[in-house]
């Protein structure tokens, strides 16, 4: 059940009819030749339009497991996925997933070429819209300039923009991404986390992110699941909307990721130890 703090309601397991995405007791396993490996446990979270939700935490969790499911890549062994109301049972463009490593663009294509294609592809776009659809989104990350140009030319941060880019110009009802940015050096982290923001601000896109680092998890989202170590389960949601990249060094913020570090990893500390910090922005599972 769910213990909620002061000034918090617990999670209704019952998937309201105004999120955008129900996550209701969902179970994960992977099942190799000699055994039955369960990657998280009943684990249950809404997602509303235009949320950041972030799943942070470290290898093992069940936070990639979880963003397949929702992509429609794994199917549950126990509960259901719904979004909008209907229940996901395969991937659809519906939800685009913007992956790790960004040498999934096709070299023989052009920057605009590679935000076109899934438009093509899926018959979204003829060639005309789809082209101008491209280009929109192309200038929304900055990269109008490099339409004609090829992924070899590019950076590691302009692959990542065109990746986003490609994932916008589907317009998707919610965009997934799992650990977009691990591979960057940390000044281009830290340029892609910005632009990502700036670009949400405009778009207003629902987002699923999930990320390794703590403090990442605090700068991109404005709510944030922690999930226990292997298996994962559900042990606290984390309002953060009150910080962002001006918040890193802060006092307020390295507090909260103390925090959020203990709620992780700290798997003795009971929900009264939590009050008595006064952490008013969470609520805690147990």
């Amino acid at each position: 059940m769910n213990a909620p703090l002061p000034g918090h309601a617990a999670s209704n397991p019952i998937a309201r009819s105004d999120a955008l995405l129900a996550v209701a007791h969902v179970s994960l396993e992977y099942r190799p030749p000699q055994r039955v490996v369960r990657a998280t446990h009943q684990v249950s979270f809404e997602i509303d339009p235009a949320d950041r939700y972030v799943l942070p935490g470290p290898s093992g969790c069940g936070k990639s497991t979880l963003l397949k499911a929702v992509a429609g890549f794994i199917q549950p062994c126990e509960g259901e996925i719904r979004l909008q109301g209907l229940r996901v049972d395969a991937p659809g463009p519906d939800r685009i997933v913007v992956f790790q490593e960004f040498d999934q663009l096709p070299p023989w294509k052009t920057v605009k070429q590679n935000v076109m294609f899934p438009l093509l592809a899926s018959r979204t776009l003829k060639k005309k819209e789809a082209e101008e659809r491209a280009l929109h989104y192309l200038e929304k990350v900055g990269l109008a300039a490099f339409a004609d140009a090829y992924p070899h030319t590019l950076s590691g941060g302009m692959k990542a923009r065109v990746a986003i880019a490609r994932a916008l110009a589907m317009q998707p009802k919610i965009l997934l991404m799992d650990e977009p940015f691990a591979a960057l050096d940390a000044l281009t982290r830290r340029k892609m986390q910005e632009e990502l923001l700036l670009l949400w601000e405009e778009v207003r896109f629902t987002l699923l992110f999930v990320t390794h680092s703590i403090e990442e998890a605090l700068v991109v989202g404005n709510r944030i699941l922690l999930l226990s170590p292997h298996p994962g389960r559900v042990c606290a949601e984390v309002h953060s909307h009150q910080y962002d990249l001006h918040s890193l060094g802060g006092v307020a913020f390295q507090e909260s990721a103390r925090r959020i570090h203990r709620l992780l990893f700290d798997e003795g500390q009971s929900p009264e130890t939590e009050r008595d910090h006064d952490f008013n922005d969470i609520r805690i599972a147990y």
